[in-house]
């Protein structure tokens, strides 16, 4: 609890860069708006979405960009990583990963509140959006932030077998953008690339939380799909800290 309260108190610091955050994240979810409803004229019905679900969508995911760090940055450790302190973050009595997790939980339950509130209220005020279907939106919101984490935390770890881990994550962010539903929902994807992505870890981050408020996708099968992603990459994460432990210990610290 303390982790969690830390993370939320240090980035509440950054009041002024999450207003602006919410700022652009409510123009470019206008800018979206119209451009899904000139689709959505055109074509409707499109991934089986009504053109107010489709808005609601839009104005969702945008909401999530914040929490969800759809663009992909990195955990605080990172820097550490490439100094070499990591080696006393290794050996605290609490758990890297359950220490990161708690601070980065922290940090989403402060940026739902400064970065997703903003364009969520806008977008209704604006335009016809759908109150939530679903009474379990939060804990699907909460494991989609969990598998987010998840993610981010390998791309960070990582650092420990490269030199330079700045590729990673700008590949990530672009993984992370496209296969998320952030572009488009996934049901507008060709073919196999729209199983592809459904089927992604990227998936669970925005389009399964997003489609659990619309009642698009039954909750139990929304919920299981990213239960299955979260353990999965908490527990490579664990996997992958004990090898870095190994590899610090080799390298002298």
């Amino acid at each position: 609890m303390r982790l969690f309260q830390y993370g939320f108190r240090r980035h509440s610091t950054y009041l002024a860069a999450a207003l602006a955050g919410a700022f652009t994240n409510t123009v470019f979810g206008v800018l979206r708006a119209y451009v899904l409803i000139a689709l959505w004229e055109a074509r409707p019905g499109l991934a089986g979405y009504s053109l107010t679900e489709a808005v609601t969508f839009c104005f969702l995911t945008q909401g999530f960009i914040g929490p969800m760090q759809v663009f992909g940055r990195g955990l605080s450790f990172g820097d550490r990583i490439r100094s070499g302190d990591i080696a006393f973050d290794l050996v605290r009595p609490a758990p890297l990963l359950l220490w990161s997790l708690s601070e980065d939980l922290g940090r989403a339950a402060y940026l739902t509140l400064a970065r997703s509130l903003p364009p969520s209220i806008a977008g209704a005020v604006m335009f016809t959006m759908v109150l939530p279907v679903s009474p379990w939106f939060l804990p699907s919101f909460v494991l989609g932030i969990v598998v987010s984490f998840g993610w981010r935390y390998l791309v960070t770890l990582a650092a420990c077998w490269t030199t330079d881990d700045r590729g990673m994550h700008t590949l990530s962010a672009l993984l992370t953008f496209f296969f998320s539903g952030m572009v488009l929902p996934l049901g507008l994807f060709p073919g196999w690339l729209r199983t592809v992505a459904e089927a992604s870890p990227f998936a669970a981050m925005v389009q399964v939380p997003a489609d659990v408020w619309l009642g698009a996708e039954p909750a139990w099968s929304a919920l299981g799909f990213q239960l299955f992603w979260a353990v999965a990459l908490l527990g490579l994460g664990a996997l992958l800290t004990a090898a870095a432990r190994r590899k610090v210990v080799v390298q002298g610290g």
